[in-house]
Order: structure tokens, then sequence, then C-alpha cells
């Protein structure tokens, strides 16, 4: 199964760590809202005319900051799998809704006691309520998210995230039900906390101790270190939240008095804050994607121009494989058929100096036939495409090794095969690599008495490699890089046959099926030739 790609962590507001910039700015705001906070103290108690309108248009701003900013937090937890993201969230829609409620049973706005069966003292519980929920709320947010951890593989699909984000607002609503249901239904179970439009002695126990949650809450966030973005703004959301409740619960004398319009001022700016920089956050994000989205469409043109002259270069190259098996075969044809006639027609008056250099003739025709067929070769992997699929390397080995037993004829040699297994390849092409590596092997240990071949397999960082060792000649492990290069000869053709390329080949091969190939060895020591495939499963070879 396709994993989902994981998210980049530094670029949300919960996880990117706070600067000094917007450290600085939420000071900023914090004592230009304390500034106002004072100045608004001494006139707390000052009665105002009561506007009713007031309350549904502040409320209404309130439900729809806050449900704006749960709808944001819930986007980033479907994004970051955060359990102190969803929570969050969840006190968000919890503000919202209760903010909804209150406004219904708010007195002489809809009805002379409000809707939903409210009593005198409702409105006031369920102020109390929703301002020592939110806060409560935040201490959980601060808890979880000191422990929060990236989401495992299997938490990362949409449907779990979805299924929790219908959790939570499901036991948000549930919660705001009850809720309500206790300050209506339940009313005369409570405290009475109002006497009228005043508060009584029993209101300023209650409030206080809401306060204090507030205060509880920005003392959580304070202490969580290293503060994000998001922790920064909740600081200064908790700061007015304080001194919303101050001004409108504590220090004033009742409803519509200067307190009261004062705090919900304050409530409103605390709502608005953390949906300021989601906003600002989105926007960001946003211009980041077009960047990204016009960079992306540069980098598929230029693939495309750069595929349309490949393609071309492709043509070429074919043409001129085609010229090779063609026009360079043909003329060299003709001089192996013209020494092969003077050999037959004038070989017995020939003495020994003439029927050798026809012989030498003879045999460099057939060394630059090799040649040719080697490049042709060679050229041809670049174009041709992986058959990819399970294969079997130890049936390969004993194929390459049956191929390649005329060239042991009269000698002694001892193979040695380990277990290899399986591994994801083209099998033509994985078998041509087996065979150059195996007939380098047994062609330079021509000189050893006995020669010993090993095939096997060992474990590396990227996963299983396997390897050919012989006690050959050897070569100088300084020059083991320009070993897999073409023509690359470390001896002279009067020593061992070969053209120089066969090893390019086998690099060519394993590197398009995304291996690696690397070679270890000393002079007269023999050598090691290692190469990676993907998808090696076990040393046994069993199907998968």
């Amino acid at each position: 199964m396709e994993r989902e790609p994981t998210p980049d962590r530094q670029s949300f507001l919960s996880t990117l760590p706070a600067g000094r910039g917007e450290r600085r700015l939420a000071l900023a705001v914090v004592l230009a809202s304390a500034a106002l906070f004072v100045v608004a103290v001494p006139l707390a108690k000052v009665p105002l005319t009561p506007v009713l309108g007031f309350i549904p248009v502040y409320q209404s701003a309130l439900v729809v900051n806050d449900v704006i900013t749960a709808v944001l937090l819930f986007g980033q937890f479907g994004i970051l799998r955060s359990r102190a993201l969803l929570v969050l969230a969840g006190g968000y829609l919890f503000t919202a809704l209760m903010a909804g409620v209150h406004t219904l049973t708010f007195p002489g706005l809809f009805a002379p006691t409000g809707l939903l069966g409210a009593g005198p003292q409702t409105t006031a519980w369920l102020y109390m309520f929703w301002h020592g929920g939110f806060p409560l709320v935040v201490v959980g947010y601060a808890l979880l998210e000191a422990g929060d951890r990236p989401a495992a593989p299997g938490a990362r699909s949409p449907r779990v995230a979805a299924l929790a984000v219908v959790a939570v607002v499901a036991v948000v609503v549930a919660a705001v039900v009850g809720l309500a249901l206790l300050a209506t239904r339940g009313q005369a179970a409570l405290p009475a906390i109002m006497d009228g439009q005043h508060y009584t002695a029993a209101m300023r126990i209650v409030v206080s101790c809401v306060w204090a949650l507030s205060l509880l809450a920005l003392a959580m966030l304070w202490r969580r270190r290293p503060h994000s973005v998001l922790d920064v703004w909740l600081m200064v959301v908790m700061s007015a939240w304080v001194f919303d409740i101050a001004l409108a619960a504590v220090l004033n004398a009742g409803r519509f008095d200067l307190g009261f319009y004062a705090g919900r001022i304050y409530g409103l700016l605390a709502a608005s804050f953390v949906l300021g920089v989601l906003l600002i956050e989105h926007g960001r994000l946003y211009a980041r994607l077009v960047v990204a989205h016009a960079g992306e469409r540069r980098e598929r043109q230029l693939v495309q121009l750069r595929t349309a002259e490949l393609t071309a270069a492709n043509h070429d190259l074919e043409a001129f494989s085609y010229s090779v098996s063609h026009d360079l075969r043909a003329p060299l044809r003709a001089v192996q058929g013209y020494v092969t006639i003077l050999e037959d027609d004038f070989g017995a008056r020939l003495d020994g100096e003439p029927r050798r250099l026809l012989g030498v003739i003879q045999d460099r025709a057939r060394r630059m036939e090799q040649l040719i067929e080697d490049l042709l070769a060679f050229s041809r992997l670049g174009r041709q495409r992986l058959a990819v699929t399970s294969v079997p390397l130890d049936d390969l080995v004993r194929q390459s090794l049956d191929d390649l037993r005329p060239a042991c004829d009269g000698r002694e040699v001892r193979f040695e095969v380990g277990p290899l297994g399986r591994a994801e390849g083209d099998p033509a092409l994985l078998r041509q690599v087996l065979a150059n590596l195996l007939g380098n092997a047994i062609k330079f240990t021509r000189g050893r008495h006995p020669a010993v071949v090993e095939v096997g397999r060992r474990g590396e960082a990227e996963g299983a490699a396997y390897y050919v060792r012989d006690n050959g000649v050897g070569f100088d492990r300084e020059r083991a890089e320009k070993l897999f290069g073409v023509f690359q000869r470390f001896h002279s053709a009067a020593e061992y046959e070969g053209t120089g390329v066969g090893l390019a080949i086998v690099q060519r091969v394993v590197e398009r099926h995304g291996g690696r190939v690397w070679a270890e060895s000393a002079p007269g020591e023999g050598a090691t030739f290692y190469f990676t495939l993907p998808g090696g499963n076990g040393a046994r070879g069993e199907p998968r």
C-alpha cells in the first residue's frame, strides 16, 4: 500500500517555532490590551444605556470567528494528526456553540426570560460554563502538545482523521446540550448568581474560579517550551480572556455597565487573534503554493524540452547503430572474405610469414567484429525497457556457468556458489551482468592452479550485495574507478582477450536497476566485484 507522504511539520503555526518578530508583536498586543484595561478598570461600574441589539451582533461575530477558527484547526489536524490541535479545535467549536446558546437565552432579547426555557440564572451560568470550559481545553492542549508525536502510518488515513473529527464534534455538541439543560431545566439546583441585572455574592466566588482557570491556562502555555507561533498567540488570547472576565464579571456591577461592554470587546478580540494568524498563515501557504506550482510548470516544460532533445538524440543513436551494423560490417566482412579466398586458393604456395600475416588479419577482423557487437550492445542498454520481475539469481548463475564451461576446458576451475535468493530485475540483463563478471573471473584466473571462483551474497546498508570473487591476477585498487569505463583495460590483448566493454555494460545494467557496482582487489591477490539490486529477499530463493 502506498503511504501518504509525511508533511513538512515546520510549515504550520502549531509546529513552527515562534521567532523574535512574533514574540515582539504578541507582547505589543498584550501591553496595549493591558493599558486599555487599566484605563477601563476605574470606569467598569459606570452604568450605560442598555443596547439589546449589541448582544446578537457581538455574539454572532463570536460564533462566526470561532467556527472558522475551529474549521481551520480541524484542517490542520487532518494534515498533522496532532491530538493537541484536535482538542483545541473542539474548544473553539465549544465556544461558538456556547455563544449561540447564550444569545438565545439572553433575557429580553427574544423573549422576556430568554428562549429554551431559560430562567433568571440561565444566561449567567452559561457564561460561566463557556468561560470556564475553554481555559480547560487550552490546559488540555498544552499537556497534549508536550507529548505529541507524528502519527503512525496507519493513523494517517483520511478515514481515521474524519472519524476523530466526528467524534470530537459529537462530544462537544453533547457537552453543550448537557450544560444548556443544566442551566435551563436544572437551574434550580444551581446557586443564584444574578439578582435582576446585578451580581450576587455567590457570583463573585464562581467568577473568581472561572478567572483562575484562565490564569491557569495562561501559566500552562507559558510553562511549555519551546513556544510555537500558535502557543504565543494562544497566550495573547488567554490574556484578553482574563481582561474580558475581569471587566465583564469581576470588576463591574452588573449588566450594561461600561465593564460589561468593554469585557465583550476584549472577548471579540480574543476570538479574532488566532483566526487572524491562521488566515495570514493560509495566505502565505497559498502564496507558496502558487510559487511552487509555477516552479513545477517550469520544471515540467524543461523536462518536456529535455525529453524532446533525448528523443532526437535517440533517433540519431539509432541511425548511428544502423550505420555501424551495416556500413561498418560490410567492408569488414569483405576483408574476411578476401582473406579466406587467399587462404583457400593460394595457401599452399605461401610460406610461413605471409600465412602468419593472413592469420593476423583474420584475428584483427574478428576482434573488430566483436568490438562492434559490444558497442551496439552497450548503446542499446540506454534505450531498452526493463522487463522487471522477481528473478531467482541462483538459476541465472547456473545458466551462466553452463554457458561458460567451454572456457574452462583443460583447466582446474572450482566454483563455489552460495545461496543468493531473489531480486527484482530484468532476467536477460541480469544474466548479462553475471555472464560478464563470471567470464572475467574465469579469464583472469588462467594462471592459477586451481582457479577458484566464488559467488555469494552479503548484507550492505542499502540491502543485499551480491559478489563474484576470484583468486586471479587482481589489479591496483587506486585504478578501480576507471575499471568500469568503456575500452578501459589494465592488461594487453596479447595477455587477456577482450574489448574493454564488458564491465561498462555491467555498471550500466546495475545502475538502471537502481543499484550500484564496485570492486576490491590488489595485484596478485584476486578481485571481488560487488553489485546491489532492489528487492533482495533472503538467501534461500523461495518464491514470495
